[in-house]
């Protein structure tokens, strides 16, 4: 199967929609444990965008939603200015098929271009296909969180990956005055 990926427009927020509230109901890959609505969806897509960040998605021949993935920032201080997380979700039936690398791909390319210098994934200790795809996208493991989430009545383990994107790079000078 062809697949497209493109940067995402407003009229595939019902696909997006779709497939994060199947992460939400049916599994740990978001902790959230309540599905959202199309307002919800649409104040992240219009709050990525006014960040200049991206979000991308995956079409089928048909032109459906089939996958999406994005990145923000990691934490708000401008110290971790170089520094994405990102996410990436596939529908529930095109798992496995390969569109998780494609996404992950072009987002890293993205981040890279955005002058990027770290990416970081937050993935569920348990989800063994998602930690080994970030591996061989060159991410490691570099801190694992025992306990930290609970979802469908148990405890959830993250485990935190990262990927530089920029080996080597000097830090930028600080934009801060020493003290």
């Amino acid at each position: 199967m062809t697949i497209l990926i493109r940067d995402a427009l407003p009229a595939d927020l019902p696909g997006i929609l779709d497939i994060y509230n199947d992460a939400v109901l049916n599994t740990t890959a978001i902790w959230n444990e309540q599905p959202v609505d199309l307002d919800n969806r649409q104040a992240w897509f219009y709050a990525r965008q006014a960040q200049g960040y991206p979000i991308l998605v995956a079409l089928d021949p048909l032109g459906e939603v089939v996958g999406y993935s994005s990145f923000g920032d990691w934490r708000p201080f401008e110290g971790f200015r170089h520094t994405v997380e990102h996410s990436v979700y596939v529908r529930a039936d095109q798992r496995g098929k390969g569109l998780g690398p494609q996404l992950m791909t072009a987002l890293i390319e993205r981040a890279r271009a955005c002058g990027k210098h770290i990416m970081v994934a937050a993935v569920e200790s348990g989800n063994a296909a998602s930690v080994a795809l970030h591996q061989r996208l060159g991410f490691a493991i570099t801190g694992q969180m025992p306990q930290v989430g609970t979802k469908f009545g148990r405890w959830l383990d993250l485990t935190f990956l990262q990927l530089d994107l920029t080996p080597g790079a000097s830090a930028p000078a600080s934009q801060a005055p020493r003290r």
